[in-house]
Order: C-alpha cells, then sequence, then structure tokens
C-alpha cells in the first residue's frame, strides 16, 4: 500500500472576520470567510475550496477516462456550483452541481461519453470522499464537432 502526502500550513492571525494565508505546494493564498456569510470575503474560503477540490478532481478523472477509452474529443469545460444551506445560523454544505460541457468527434462515441461522465463522479477520490454528507449532480452536455 502506498500513501501520499499532502501539506499545507495555515496562519490566521486575528478572530471571526480578519484574513488568513494558506500555503501548500502549488496553493498559496489568502482566506477569509465570504460576504454571502458576512466576513470580509477577501482572497478564497473553505466553500470554494470544496467546490474547487471537487470540480478539478471530476474533470481531470473524466479526461482520463476519455482518454482512456479513445475518445477523441475537441473540448472540456465544466462550470460548478455549490448550494450552502443555512437554517437558524448553521450553514450546511448541501450539493455541488457540475455541467459539464464535452465536444466529442464521433456521434458513435455519445453513450460512453455519457456513461464515463457518470462513473467520472463515482470513481474521483474527493467525490468519494464526501459521499453520504454532500450531494453531487451531474447535468452534462455532449455534442459533436462540426468541422469547418
Amino acid at each position: 500500500m502506498a500513501e501520499h502526502y499532502f501539506h499545507l500550513k495555515a496562519n490566521w492571525p486575528g478572530n471571526r472576520n480578519d484574513v488568513g494565508e494558506i500555503h501548500a505546494d502549488q496553493l498559496s493564498t489568502k482566506v477569509s470567510i465570504p460576504k454571502e456569510m458576512d466576513g470580509p470575503g477577501i482572497g478564497t474560503n473553505p466553500d470554494e475550496m470544496l467546490l474547487g477540490a471537487a470540480a478539478t478532481c471530476y474533470i481531470i478523472t473524466l479526461a482520463a477516462m476519455l482518454e482512456r477509452s479513445k475518445i477523441v474529443k475537441h473540448a472540456l469545460d465544466m462550470e460548478s456550483t455549490a448550494v450552502v444551506d443555512v437554517t437558524n445560523g448553521v450553514f450546511t454544505y448541501k450539493k455541488i452541481i457540475h455541467r459539464p460541457l464535452i465536444v466529442i468527434d464521433n456521434e458513435n462515441d455519445r453513450a460512453i461519453t455519457e456513461k464515463l461522465a457518470k462513473k467520472a463522479e463515482t470513481s474521483c477520490m474527493i467525490s468519494r470522499a464526501i459521499k453520504g454528507n454532500v450531494e453531487i449532480q451531474l447535468e452534462p452536455t455532449i455534442s459533436i464537432h462540426l468541422e469547418k
């Protein structure tokens, strides 16, 4: 069994509405509570980072699956949305919606592309880590590349 370690250093010099910093190997940014949660909205925040982790894990997993299946893609773009519920002052990260746009070369690959779009969500490490706590919804769009 091989284990991989990822490290992050955090510094929070103040109180709730102040600004901290995080530093990892390839990530260095300011962090604070988002404006939507009555914070200063400086840098990123845990909600964006969880959304970013889920979205990047999904899109990388999907790209790898398409490549392994030898599906020629011309574009793979995605918009993702996080839904956070606030009830009685309690914040609950309820749902992430991924809307991938996959442009492929061949109509005959549409069915397998749809299958892979769904499978990538259940195969992604981050999706598996949050399963049972945060719903992940997929709204894929698959289109065929038209030669110019």
